[in-house]
């Protein structure tokens, strides 16, 4: 069955992790929803926020809805801002920051893990 709703009817959790900061994740497809392949998030972070700093065996596919930041890479940090999309291959320790005086938000497409 289709889905078609407004994002805020989806609440927002906090990311728990303890090296994120003032990140917040909406989890807007997925399983619970029916999707076979794919999970599809809302990620809104605030000034001088971050996610972990991480890596995992899954690709992410990132399409940046506002504000700017930077991808932190092991050997660089690449600024985005609104409209850049993000490709994160696998196994590649990464993390967004928020660099801006507004919140950030991103979309971000994994693939479902079982």
């Amino acid at each position: 069955m289709a889905i078609v709703k407004p994002y805020r009817d989806v609440p927002s959790e906090v990311v728990t992790d303890s090296e994120a900061k003032a990140t917040y994740i909406r989890w807007l497809i997925g399983k619970k929803e029916g999707a076979p392949n794919f999970a599809m998030r809302l990620f809104e972070v605030e000034p001088g926020g971050y996610t972990p700093f991480h890596e995992h065996p899954w690709e992410h596919e990132v399409f940046v809805l506002e504000g700017k930041g930077k991808l932190v890479l092991e050997k660089e940090e690449i600024p985005f801002e609104k409209e850049y999309f993000i490709f994160v291959p696998p196994d590649e320790k990464h993390q967004f920051k928020n660099t801006g005086n507004s919140r950030l938000r991103f979309l971000c497409i994994i693939p479902l893990k079982d």
